[in-house]
């Protein structure tokens, strides 16, 4: 066992340091981001020498405590499905016009009984990730949507080579790009169940999974929860993940860990758990055992608390890591896990 847990680390390593156009962002409060949410944010009093910690603080206390107001939005009203992909304007606004055109890719399939996925890939993934999930939920009689979250594929603005500002040391702009992609999420939803979809659910990987999370919690139309990489908070991955050292750099020591914790509560599944009791959902919970971005101790923290509040879930464990869950044989083995759950329970 030893032997092949340094055989999947030195594999896992290999796999997430091939990429050589990470970037180290300066740390920002970003407060800018946090404006038209409908909650205070103070930047002008920050700006004025005020305090920019206590303003995020305030911020995420009013979130949290109005959570469904914060993850509302206005109706979408120009879904448009052309061949196959279907385009919408987001409901939430950023600076970049690029990043506020949704894009879907939908794939039917015949005898679905009204059963569809929204279908969300990892951070970084590019215009054709989950593609082949997709087509493989496909053959377990399910139509997926899948959707690309923001600032990535072809919501990148051009000054990116990796989709950073969904993900960065900018703790007002992460806020403001994770509730973007909740949101538009729950558009997909709309929009699924405008063409008649009543059994609907959402499948995340890796901060897909968060996303997909968030949305579940605050959509009860949500049947069913499929989460590929499973982690409490939001912050704990960034800080202490391999594939994310360089976010981490980039806050250098302006917050501390457990306060980046309380600043991105409002983004992290864990302050929103008590929402799925009650509710009929069933949730797959995914993890990895030798997982160098969410750490087993982070899954384990989430499977621990589904167990204590007794909500409907099945765990699948992976005996791999978070990059090498993209490798032969493990993306067959987590591929089949979730169209069969899916297959079964939506």
């Amino acid at each position: 066992m030893e032997l092949y847990t340094r055989w999947i680390d030195r594999w896992e390593r290999d796999l997430a340091t091939r990429d050589t156009n990470r970037v180290v962002r300066p740390f920002e409060w970003g407060l800018e981001w946090l404006d038209g949410a409908g909650f205070p944010s103070c930047p002008a009093e920050a700006e004025a020498g005020g305090d920019a910690a206590a303003s995020v603080s305030r911020f995420v206390t009013e979130a949290l405590n109005n959570s469904d107001r914060f993850y509302s939005y206005a109706p979408v009203r120009d879904y448009r499905l052309n061949q196959g992909r279907l385009t919408f304007t987001s409901p939430v606004r950023s600076r970049y016009p690029e990043n506020d055109t949704v894009n879907a890719l939908w794939f039917p399939t015949p005898k679905d009984q009204g059963r569809a996925l929204v279908v969300l890939p990892q951070w970084n993934s590019d215009a054709n990730g989950h593609v082949g999930l997709a087509r493989l939920l496909n053959r377990f009689g399910i139509s997926a949507l899948r959707m690309t979250m923001a600032y990535h594929a072809e919501r990148m603005p051009a000054e990116l080579e990796r989709a950073e500002y969904h993900v960065s040391s900018n703790i007002g702009r992460t806020i403001h790009a994770s509730r973007q992609s909740v949101i538009d999420t729950r558009a997909c939803l709309d929009w699924l169940g405008q063409q008649g979809y009543s059994r609907v659910g959402v499948l995340g990987t890796s901060l897909g999974s968060c996303i997909a999370f968030i949305a579940a919690a605050h959509d009860p139309r949500v049947r069913v929860g499929i989460f590929n990489h499973v982690s409490m908070y939001f912050s704990d991955v960034v800080w202490t993940g391999i594939s994310t050292q360089h976010v981490r750099q980039g806050f250098a020591d302006a917050v501390t860990q457990d306060e980046l914790r309380r600043y991105w509560s409002v983004i992290s599944p864990a302050s929103y758990l008590k929402r799925f009791q009650g509710r009929a959902m069933e949730s797959l919970l995914i993890w990895a055992g030798h997982d160098t971005s969410f750490l087993p101790v982070y899954s384990q923290q989430v499977l621990r608390n589904f167990r204590e509040l007794k909500l409907p879930h099945q765990v699948f464990r992976l005996p791999c890591g978070h990059y090498t869950t993209g490798q032969f044989p493990f993306k067959l083995m987590d591929g089949l896990a979730m169209c069969r759950f899916a297959a079964r329970h939506l």
